[in-house]
């Protein structure tokens, strides 16, 4: 009887590749997003930054191999780190970051509030922390204008964060630059794919 049941139901299921009803009342832009064609999905699907943030690059910051990323979000905050060209990895890898550059200590900021009390709002080519590789050390720029609203901390005891997920938990501080001054600096970036072509890295 059960046999009888589930021979049934299969009779009653349409070919493969025809639409259901609710499918075909779709206009065709969106079946593409509901029923998206496989053959146009990636192999894999994209990773948490991918998805998340418009990714850009720029190479020799003041210096040769200073290389950083910013990576902005859609509401406009700007995550800025090392890019995988950095001359810091190349050296051997960081063995520790010192957020005290010049007068002031970038760790022991206090940023409070919605409005964001206290965050100093800072140059592209403001001194944000320093990076260390043995016996040298690396001055990271803040690369963007704008209010800084956070730094890693966790890079201090754990500085191999930089080493193995830079581009995730080993990032350097959070901006928020204002749409303007933004829109002013956005041009000198590098695209993911410009910067992949330039270092051959990414």
């Amino acid at each position: 009887m059960a046999m009888e049941a589930a021979a049934a139901a299969l009779q009653v299921q349409p070919p493969l590749g025809t639409p259901s009803p609710r499918e075909a009342t779709l206009d065709d832009e969106t079946r593409a997003l509901v029923v998206p064609d496989f053959a146009d999905l990636p192999p894999s699907p994209p990773s948490a930054v991918e998805a998340n943030f418009a990714r850009y690059f720029i190479a020799d910051f003041l210096n040769p191999g200073h290389d950083q990323y910013v990576y902005r979000h859609p509401n406009g905050l700007c995550v800025v780190g090392l890019a995988p060209a950095h001359i810091a990895f190349k050296e051997g890898g960081i063995t520790a970051v010192d957020f005290n550059v010049g007068k002031s200590d970038r760790s022991e900021m206090k940023v409070t509030g919605k409005r964001k009390r206290n965050a100093p709002y800072l140059q592209e080519n403001s001194a944000l922390c320093k990076v260390c590789v043995n016996d040298k050390s690396f001055i990271v720029r803040c690369c963007v204008k704008g209010s800084l609203l956070e730094i890693n901390d966790r890079l201090i005891k754990q500085p191999d964060l930089l080493n193995n997920a830079a581009d995730r938990e080993g990032y350097i501080a959070i901006f928020q630059p204002k749409p303007a001054d933004w829109l002013k600096i956005k041009d000198k970036f590098l695209s993911y794919e410009e910067y992949k072509n330039l270092r051959g890295v990414c």
